[in-house]
């Protein structure tokens, strides 16, 4: 928004609207994130708005959830409402039955099979609308051949639809709750929200939402509908996928500010190309002119990057307090703090840790020796390298690196082969981090107690 019609609109306050049906997908913490941005860029508002008249769909706890969510990544809200509770207090009900007396609403009583809830129906034009009834569920009567339209300031451009294709319209159930197409238009007036930002699938529903707002009185809102967010496999990324929920996300080891970051571009451009952003500076940076047209594509590869990216810049205590969920219990905790400097310019995720180290706070008997190159060889160069390791007593990095380069001269071995076999035997696989170091962490006794384990199975 530019200064000039940032002065028009007034102070600019935002909501983000999420139903409490489940984990927070990625999607939604675009949105809030983008809602929290153009508010908090020219500092305005930004509203949390718990929309959860859909008594059906509710998960147990997924309230209190979506909070902690979004506390993780660090979006606050100024407001907080909850629909259900300004239902009890008969908010969207005085609007419904305002508009039923003005006109542009009716009682409806149908039913579909097997429900108990009036106001269902599936053809465009009522047949209640003119029975004057006086109770069942209220809906919206649609004008036929009219015109309604709005410039969606995310698209920059207008649309427009025919009403005569729109249907009527369950404004309140029989149950006394609010649909969405109410709730949303009755709750953006009476908390002044000036901005509307939303998914692209919310967009058919619109000149619903558009005639409400004219027969109710209401100055509408600015209104943007996202992008969607596409499967690298094809179609709308899906809710239903749960490695892409941000629950799913940090359960997997991605850290919240490498995920926010990710997120944030998946729709959105800076002017300079730039890439990385805490919350803070995209805020700062933030232009509804830098949203994109295009639907964007999740990346796991990009997300990956910013998720190498932000675990490098933690500091070894940071990264060991980020690590804990995913160490297994009983590691020894030095071991753990020794290995971390070693690890963190290797993995992209915290889950890949243990994998990575695993083996250097794990005991000779949990590790099984793997032998990749020829037998003989493999033989070789093990048993140099035990009598090599033997002889040392002050077990220090700088000893060991001595005492293996010795052996590597004294028999003119093949530098990377002779590592190759002495990696596989520690740690039972041939990608690690550096082995000396980890060998002289893992200590005398344990080393020597792998590689005898190695040279046993290489015999038999």
């Amino acid at each position: 928004m530019t200064e000039q019609e940032n002065k028009k609109i007034g102070k600019i306050r935002t909501r983000f609207a999420p139903s409490p049906t489940g984990s927070l997908h990625i999607g939604g913490l675009r949105t809030a994130a983008y809602a929290l941005a153009l508010a908090k860029h020219s500092n305005g508002d930004f509203i949390l708005r718990i929309e959860d008249t859909d008594q059906k769909r509710l998960i147990k706890g997924a309230t209190e959830k979506l909070q902690e969510t979004l506390k993780t990544f660090g979006l606050f809200w100024d407001e907080y409402y909850v629909q259900s509770e300004r239902s009890k207090k008969g908010v969207y009900q005085k609007e419904a039955e305002r508009l039923v007396r003005d006109g542009h609403a009716f009682y409806c009583q149908c039913t579909p099979k097997n429900a108990k809830k009036q106001g269902y129906s599936e053809i465009l034009r009522d047949t209640c609308r003119d029975k004057n009834l006086n109770s069942g569920a209220i809906k919206l009567k649609i004008p036929d051949n009219e015109k309604v339209s709005y410039t969606d300031f995310v698209l920059e451009k207008e649309i427009n639809w025919d009403t005569s294709l729109v249907s009527d319209t369950t404004l309140l159930k029989s149950d006394g709750f609010p649909t969405y197409h109410l709730a949303v238009v009755v709750d953006d007036h009476y908390m002044n929200i000036s901005h509307v930002l939303r998914g692209h699938d919310w967009l058919p529903s619109t000149p619903i939402h558009l005639l409400v707002y004219k027969f109710l009185g209401f100055e509408r809102p600015i209104i943007g509908h996202l992008t969607d967010i596409l499967d690298p496999d094809g179609g709308k990324l899906s809710k239903r996928k749960g490695s892409v929920s941000c629950e799913a996300m940090i359960k997997e080891g991605y850290l919240p500010e490498a995920i926010l970051n990710f997120v944030i571009l998946l729709g959105w451009a800076p002017k300079d190309n730039r890439e990385i952003y805490t919350l803070n500076e995209f805020i700062e940076v933030f232009d509804s002119k830098g949203f994109q047209k295009s639907n964007p594509v999740f990346n796991r590869e990009k997300l990956d990057w910013f998720n190498g990216y932000y675990i490098r810049q933690k500091n070894d205590e940071e990264l060991l307090e980020l690590l804990k969920p995913f160490i297994p219990k009983g590691a020894n905790i030095d071991k753990v703090k020794a290995i971390i400097p070693y690890t963190k310019d290797r993995i992209k995720k915290l889950t890949e840790f243990p994998t990575l180290a695993g083996f250097v706070f794990s005991t000779s008997k949990e590790v099984e020796p793997e032998i990749v190159s020829d037998p003989n060889q493999y033989v070789t160069h093990i048993s140099n390298a035990t009598q090599s390791l033997e002889k040392v007593n002050n077990w220090n990095l700088a000893s060991v690196n001595e005492a293996l380069s010795g052996t590597i001269q004294e028999h003119s071995f093949k530098t990377g082969g002779f590592y190759m076999d002495l990696r596989t035997t520690i740690s039972g696989t041939t990608i690690t981090p550096p082995i000396n170091e980890s060998i002289e962490i893992i200590g005398r006794e344990e080393t020597l107690t792998r590689l005898k384990k190695g040279l046993e199975k290489a015999k038999k």
